[in-house]
């Protein structure tokens, strides 16, 4: 199963490599299914890897200036805050024994799990749905604050719950409410996943010892996938893949939730 975890996670480094946001949604599944990681402690990994690809994968962005700097730091800030601060004191919090139903225990790696899973169905959904004709005429960028400080605290949570980078919400949210045109959106959301998904990391509060030697090797073979996948996006279009990638990670969003109650 460990060799298996391995070339998963190098196509976790594809999919980001190929489709921008949402690839690193596989992130966890590989993690608590393949390599047994406790779902708990996978979230805390997933952002390491999430956050250190993320940097990898936005450095060609930078050098093609398709990264606006402004827009990553003030959608970013309030989202960084807020994923420290679930890691930090959120999801320790969160007691080991959740609720009971009947002779059902729901735990808290259940519970982490299940969120997850319908984040990831969610994600399936702006995957596979048509994206609409983007109007390219240069407009001036105006920010609405109210609503990216309130998206990018909601981005912030969800990703410290469950390890997500959250580029399927972040990158709809900068076309939206940044007007940025779609290529540059992706490049910012990158940044902006990756200063989250580290400082989040930080954030950990020391609940279970971090397996350094494990984690920068699935980190390393994440990293030699996106680069596999930035090369293959030069000859295969990211956006004709992105539908059936959406309905795979609805097939396993249904599968975790199946699996973490009716068949655990």
């Amino acid at each position: 199963m460990e060799i298996a975890g391995y070339i998963a996670s190098i196509f976790i480094g594809i999919a980001l490599g190929l489709i921008g946001g949402g690839g690193s949604i596989l992130t966890v599944p590989v993690l608590v299914y393949l390599f047994t990681v406790d779902a708990v402690l996978a979230t805390a990994y997933s952002l390491f890897i999430v956050g250190a690809t993320s940097v990898v994968g936005s450095v060609s962005y930078f050098l093609k200036g398709l990264v606006n700097v402004k827009t990553a730091v003030v959608f970013g800030v309030p989202s960084i805050i807020a994923v420290f601060l679930t890691r930090a004191y959120i999801v320790p919090a969160i007691p080991n024994e959740v609720f009971t139903v009947g002779d059902f225990v729901v735990t808290k790696s259940i519970l982490l799990m299940l969120i997850f899973a319908v984040l990831m169905i969610f994600a399936s959904y702006s995957m596979i749905k048509k994206d609409k004709p983007q109007d390219n005429n240069a407009t001036i960028q105006v920010f609405n604050y109210p609503l990216i400080l309130i998206e990018g605290t909601v981005v912030g949570i969800l990703t410290g719950l469950v390890g997500a980078g959250g580029g399927f919400l972040i990158i709809p949210a900068l076309v939206i409410l940044s007007k940025l045109p779609m290529k540059e959106a992706v490049g910012t959301s990158l940044v902006i996943i990756a200063a989250k998904s580290l400082i989040g990391f930080l954030g950990e509060g020391g609940e279970s010892e971090v397996n350094w030697i494990f984690l920068f090797s699935v980190t390393a073979f994440a990293i030699i996938g996106i680069f596999i996948g930035m090369a293959l996006s030069k000859k295969i279009d990211g956006k004709k893949l992105k539908p059936a990638f959406g309905w795979f990670v609805l097939v396993m969003g249904i599968y975790i939730i199946l699996k973490e109650t009716l068949l655990s």
